[in-house]
């Protein structure tokens, strides 16, 4: 999980500020261009963490979930064994049988409820898995995003460099609305 540092992101800004002192109006198209797009790579590194947290949230929730599932059916587990006890004394028959066959018949009607507690429960919890799955998801399409972006980057200082050459600031400007659209796909698709 790649975490774009947002100083290195405004160190590009602050270098491209530096070359549109220069009075090339190429150069200042370049530096402009490297300014926006170390804005949208800080945006898209944050979406990417926001994605990563809420991989990690999802799946706390999920867990926490089963665990009162688990417990529910422990629970309904144990009320089962009691119906059954009382129903065993009910069956041996004495003078206490009618009362022992109240006491299954109330094991016996709050088990359903425990049984229905315990399945959304485990509901729950499967689909707190799925959003999880989903936050990945996104997260590695923003991280892929978010490696173009810093390419164009890199990319466009080179039109800097070579101190005019229009080839990689045009493949910047292609990377970087690469790096936007794939970013944008992570939400749409």
């Amino acid at each position: 999980m790649a975490e774009v540092d947002t100083r290195e992101n405004m160190e590009h800004a602050e270098h491209a500020e530096h070359v549109a002192h220069l009075g090339d109006p190429f150069m200042v198209k370049v530096s402009v261009t490297i300014a926006f797009l170390a804005v949208f790579t800080a945006a898209v590194g944050s979406l990417e963490t926001i994605e990563t947290a809420g991989v990690t949230v999802a799946k706390n929730e999920a867990v926490l979930l089963q665990n009162k599932a688990s417990d529910a059916w422990t629970f309904y587990q144990a009320r089962s064994i009691k119906k059954n006890m009382y129903e065993i004394a009910a069956a041996n028959g004495g003078p206490s049988a009618d009362d022992f066959r109240k006491q299954a018949k109330g094991y016996g009607d709050a088990q359903e409820d425990i049984k229905k507690q315990a399945e959304g429960y485990e509901h729950n919890s499967e689909a707190r898995l799925a959003a999880s799955e989903g936050h990945e998801h996104r997260h590695h399409i923003l991280t892929i995003a978010v490696t173009m972006l810093q390419i164009s980057i890199a990319v466009a200082t080179i039109a800097i460099i070579t101190k005019g050459m229009r080839w990689p600031w045009y493949a910047s400007i292609a990377l970087g609305l690469a790096g936007l659209c794939t970013a944008a796909s992570a939400y749409i698709l």
